[in-house]
């Protein structure tokens, strides 16, 4: 089958119309009161490099399941939060879940642009578990 829409594609198309922000934006937001950091890389992902500290890891396909509330998969702790900033690896995935977020009508949500790798060269504060 013919690919006739790339990857990058898709992925400016979502940065057309989310909010992204800098690590150094996500680092002086991240402890604000409501604000939730969600890790959406994989587990093997999240062990092997670390993560950003306080984030909750999210596994990127589990998403719109955890978040609806009408979901048998919903987990509260993402209800709870009044904005959401989200973090992959380089910043692709997480584009397209802030899109997808979007869509399912949450407005207070952020991707983190540059991911994990970003983040770990100009900030480095990063745990391990």
């Amino acid at each position: 089958m013919p690919v006739t829409k790339s990857a990058q594609q898709l992925v400016d198309s979502a940065r057309e119309r989310i909010v992204s922000l800098t690590p150094q934006e996500v680092a002086t937001q991240r402890d604000l009161p409501g604000v939730l950091l969600v890790d959406l890389r994989d587990v093997r992902e999240r062990k092997r490099e670390g993560f950003v500290p306080g984030s909750l890891h999210v596994p990127r396909g589990m998403l719109e399941f955890w978040v609806d509330p009408d979901s048998p998969y919903h987990k509260p702790e993402l209800a709870r939060a009044e904005s959401l900033i989200l973090y992959c690896n380089k910043g692709w995935r997480s584009a397209l879940a802030a899109a997808t977020l979007n869509d399912m009508g949450l407005e207070d949500v952020a991707d983190m642009a540059g991911g994990f790798e970003r983040w770990r060269n100009e900030i480095g504060d990063v745990s391990h578990d």
